[in-house]
């Protein structure tokens, strides 16, 4: 007869932990989304007040002063598609939540990645939490959220920040890993101080590589929109989400071309500052 082993009720220790997370840091909890929730609704009422064509016109001024012409002539073309398909307040949503989501996840990820590139100890530690934190399905970062936020946007963004934050941790350390081993002992040799080293030699050295992870940080937040859609968030997500459950693929297909036009318009324009910064 097989000896039957005692189930190991992980699943049983982790709802402990989140009850008695969610019991004692509560008021944490819904002070963060009291003062996330403002800052979404600010940041959507202050690009929502402008006219649709006084925003498209600021982001083509901003694309041809970051890229070119070339940038500014489609993102012209790629907005106002949008805008003709009825899209535009979904996707001010949607670029809401990114921004706001890509900021949490960079506040954090910087000082992280920078203190893992400077201690060997701490990097060995960090990596297999990563690894862990992007082999994890997308979809097991709402269990927490909802607890801890309930249904809405400050749950999104708590799965979106904790989903896309990993590459600009690993961007961060390589970044400051890969400087010139020439150029520390440059700086060392005329007295500099580490902060010294690390914010005018190491920081600025790795800035491209910085904002290839801050690249991939928005394209993995742009991922979660329809997944954030499924807990209440707003956006081109909930117009994709929708037209599944109202079985409409025109609908759906559309909702979903406007999250692509967003998302090569983000992806153009941090590609752009890092390949200004290296030349």
């Amino acid at each position: 007869m097989a000896t039957e082993f005692p189930r190991v009720p992980l699943g049983g220790w982790i709802e402990n932990g989140l009850d008695w997370l969610t019991t004692e840091f509560s008021s944490v909890t819904r002070g963060i989304a009291n003062f996330t929730v403002s800052g979404i609704d600010g940041l959507n009422d202050a690009l929502m007040w402008l006219p649709e064509w006084a925003l498209l016109a600021i982001i083509a001024g901003l694309c041809w002063t970051m890229s070119g012409i070339r940038l500014a002539i489609g993102s012209v073309a790629g907005l106002a598609l949008i805008w003709n398909m009825g899209l535009w307040i979904p996707m001010i949503e949607t670029l809401t939540l990114v921004v706001i989501a890509t900021l949490m996840a960079v506040v954090i990820a910087l000082p992280v990645g920078i203190a893992a590139a400077l201690s060997e100890r701490l990097y060995k530690l960090i990596m297999p939490v990563l690894d862990f934190m992007q082999t994890m399905p997308a979809f097991v970062y709402l269990i927490p959220a909802i607890p801890f936020f309930g249904i809405g946007a400050m749950s999104a963004i708590f799965a979106t920040v904790i989903f896309s934050m990993p590459p600009a941790i690993r961007f961060t350390t390589l970044g400051i890993r890969q400087v010139p081993v020439e150029l520390i002992e440059a700086a060392d040799a005329y007295g500099a101080t580490r902060s010294q080293k690390l914010f005018k030699v190491q920081l600025p050295m790795s800035l491209p590589t910085l904002m290839a992870g801050i690249n991939q940080t928005i394209m993995l937040a742009l991922s979660m929109v329809v997944i954030a859609a499924m807990i209440g968030a707003d956006g081109l997500g909930s117009e994709v989400w929708r037209a599944i459950q109202r079985l409409r693929p025109g609908d759906g297909f559309e909702a979903g071309i406007a999250v692509v036009i967003l998302a090569m318009l983000l992806d153009r324009m941090t590609q752009s500052i890092g390949k200004s910064r290296k030349s």
